[in-house]
């Protein structure tokens, strides 16, 4: 049993997180400000576990927040920040805010509080312009926004706190996340839910360009393992490193569109036949995106157990029941 910090973690990762740690017998405090993340995905795990649970609103960018939450703290889950690379186009300096200062705060707090081992949500906006596929952890290109920029700097400040500090870091480039508890609403909604919500109200999803840009898209279940299996590894080979974060298969844009249609058709027939729009390319966008993920197998012992298929099937029946 460990003491851990989830930051973020009303959000729909860091909640996720939440629930399994808690599950696993740990003490979990949260640190959120609640600017996307929501309470409705704390509510019933305050109700089941009132006593190894905790949660503490607050803001990363409030070095004092920061110090408050690590107090005791054995391993900190960095989930918080601000997606969304239109946001990060359209307001550069909020979100550096909380992306930089904010990450950078953590590790401060974390490296006084001695905490054992900080592990983060790196993202694969870090690639940027890299045409290499698949996607290997050391190499990688020019950042294409500003969000992808301060990823790379969050990896940048680990290395460098592992190195002078030597407080252990992991750094998970995650790659297009979905599934349960992802929010569907908002001007900056992730792709699948944003798609599952307008097909299910026979309204014509709008796929940034021809569709044909692709993506590795993966399950929130193979992520948990991947945090999992960072937390638990004893491998000293294993941290002050950044793995990707993925299945290692990708999927386009008109597929995926595809396969939501036949998954939501089997609970509404009329969802098969509603019409797919086209719109402009968004800038920042990066044309295909798909990990390789044999230093996360070798190193971590990593074995994702949900396919995109499958995963889009249990994200699909989630949302029927919940939206």
């Amino acid at each position: 049993m460990s003491n851990i910090l989830i930051t973020g973690g009303a959000g729909f990762i860091g909640s996720n997180l939440a629930e399994e740690l808690l599950g696993r017998g740990h003490v979990v405090r949260i640190l959120d400000n609640f600017a996307t993340g929501k309470i409705e995905n704390l509510l019933p795990l305050l109700e089941k576990y009132p006593e190894a649970l905790t949660l503490q609103v607050g803001d990363i960018r409030n070095l004092d927040d920061c110090k408050k939450a690590t107090e005791g703290i054995d391993y900190v889950f960095h989930e918080a920040a601000l997606g969304s690379v239109p946001r990060s186009i359209k307001d550069p300096i909020t979100s550096n805010d909380v992306n930089v200062t904010g990450f950078l705060n953590m590790l401060v707090a974390s490296r006084d509080s001695a905490v054992k081992r900080f592990i983060y949500a790196a993202s694969s906006s870090t690639y940027g312009d890299s045409k290499s596929l698949p996607k290997v952890e050391d190499v990688i290109g020019k950042p294409l926004s500003p969000y992808a920029i301060t990823k790379y700097v969050n990896e940048l400040y680990a290395d460098v706190f592992s190195k002078t500090y030597g407080i252990e870091t992991i750094g998970l480039r995650y790659f297009n996340v979905f599934g349960r508890r992802q929010d569907p609403n908002g001007a900056y909604a992730a792709v699948i839910p944003l798609f599952v919500k307008k097909l299910m109200a026979h309204e014509s999803p709008v796929i940034n360009g021809d569709g044909e840009y692709s993506r590795d898209f993966t399950y929130i279940d193979n992520v948990i393992q991947m945090n999992l299996l960072a937390m638990e590894t004893t491998n000293p080979e294993a941290v002050n490193t950044v793995y990707n974060t993925a299945y290692g298969e990708r999927t386009t844009l008109n597929q995926l569109v595809q396969y939501l249609k036949e998954y939501l058709s089997e609970y509404d027939s009329a969802i098969a036949d509603v019409e797919v729009k086209h719109g402009p390319n968004r800038a920042g966008d990066i044309p295909h995106s798909l990990a390789n993920i044999d230093k996360a197998r070798e190193l971590l012992k990593y074995d994702p157990k949900f396919s995109m298929k499958q995963g889009l099937k249990e994200a699909v029946k989630w949302y029927w029941e919940n939206l």
